[in-house]
């Protein structure tokens, strides 16, 4: 049998030291644009023209969640999931999950739950920097695997709505879009550092903007971030 991708992502997340992963990130960060939802656009395929728009769908109910500070547990990821799949009930998986063609099985247990719950609270601590909270709980989503479809649109929008919780947008999440694997811990380390970086890098955008806008008054004004599927 396949080994236990979640029982090894369990021992990563435990080894990797989450508070030097990632430096302090400025907040809040409104980017010039926005990147999450133009990545939720280009998710339309030609067999499903309407995946961009659930994907969209989704990420505005994520924004409003984070903005009346709601905490993200697995009955919040089942009301995006249901948009994002366009289906009227979703529920926690009720057997192993595969992914990667089968090559990752995501084991169930009696605890698999609690712990996925467990896990989605920590994204709240505060004494972890914001970045590695936020690239932590888009793995614990993709490899908790909590629901039978759609967990890699899901750990993005989770990524987001732990950004959005702190009024952080990113302009760009190309860099985010690769193979992570359960047992990589330093992978793991790696994307809580290019989150960091990729917050630093919208706000220095963002900054050179404005900053331009201003010394050209007349030029057309891109909206602010925070106009857009709030």
């Amino acid at each position: 049998m396949t080994a236990d991708a979640l029982a090894a992502w369990d021992r990563v997340r435990a080894q990797v030291d989450w508070t030097s992963a990632a430096a302090a990130t400025p907040a809040p960060v409104d980017a010039s644009v926005d990147g999450l939802a133009t990545w939720c656009a280009a998710q339309a395929r030609p067999n499903d023209p309407t995946r961009g728009d659930r994907l969209l769908a989704a990420l505005i109910r994520s924004r409003t969640d984070a903005s009346h500070g709601r905490a993200l547990s697995s009955a919040l990821l089942a009301r995006w999931q249901r948009t994002v799949l366009g289906v009227p009930h979703v529920a926690f998986r009720q057997g192993d999950a595969y992914a990667k063609g089968g090559r990752e099985r995501y084991a169930l247990t009696p605890d698999t739950r609690a712990d996925f719950e467990r896990c989605l609270r920590e994204s709240a601590d505060a004494n972890v920097p914001l970045a590695s909270r936020a690239a932590r709980a888009y793995l614990d989503v993709a490899f908790f695997h909590p629901f039978p479809d759609g967990n890699a649109r899901l750990a993005m929008l989770t990524l987001g709505h732990v950004l959005e919780r702190e009024e952080v947008r990113l302009d760009q999440t190309g860099p985010l879009q690769t193979t992570r694997y359960a047992d990589d811990a330093a992978g793991a380390a790696d994307l809580a550092a290019l989150v960091g970086v990729l917050i630093r890098s919208t706000h220095r955008r963002a900054m050179t903007s404005v900053g331009a806008r201003e010394a050209r008054p007349h030029a057309a004004h891109l909206p602010p971030a925070s106009t857009l599927f709030s």
